[in-house]
């Protein structure tokens, strides 16, 4: 499977895994700090919604967002950092609440040419049937619509 969900190409590589890519016309240390900081992923990776975010940005710290949706409904996310390279790499844990124990591993990686980056995710999950769940509950456009805001607010940071 491969595809493109507007600027997001997506591709499904092995039977546990999903890739995710996208390129911004912003410098690598700024994308890859937008990713490192309560502050900034409050502003893109929910989408706009409200986040509540805790985040312990270093090798064995971990993370827990919560997106609160127009509808009153909350989703809760969690995970640990296993390693951070700045700014070329981040591996952690992904976990959502609603699914409990169906834990992924996400690689993301920042490669920076003539000063545009591409974000390159990588999801590998324990098995087929986990990965390809994922692809149904719409991991893909959530994350396309998060990549949108991202690409939006990145001229604003510093």
């Amino acid at each position: 499977m491969t595809e493109h969900a507007g600027e997001l190409a997506v591709s499904t590589p092995s039977d546990v895994e999903i890739t995710m890519s996208r390129t911004f016309d912003a410098p690598r240390d700024r994308v890859f700090a937008a990713h490192g900081s309560c502050e900034h992923l409050r502003r893109w990776w929910a989408r706009g919604n409200p986040m509540d975010c805790e985040l312990d940005f270093r090798p064995g710290g971990s993370y827990r967002f919560v997106e609160h949706d127009p509808d009153g409904n909350d989703y809760a996310f969690h995970g640990e950092y296993q390693e951070i390279v700045v700014p070329e790499r981040i591996v952690s844990t992904f976990e959502f609440e609603g699914a409990p124990g169906e834990v992924l591993v996400d690689t993301v990686t920042f490669e920076e040419a003539d000063g545009r980056t591409t974000v390159t995710t990588v999801s590998r999950f324990d098995s087929r049937e986990a990965r390809d769940a994922m692809l149904r509950v719409g991991m893909v456009d959530g994350a396309a619509q998060s990549l949108r805001r991202l690409a939006e607010i990145l001229p604003t940071l510093p």
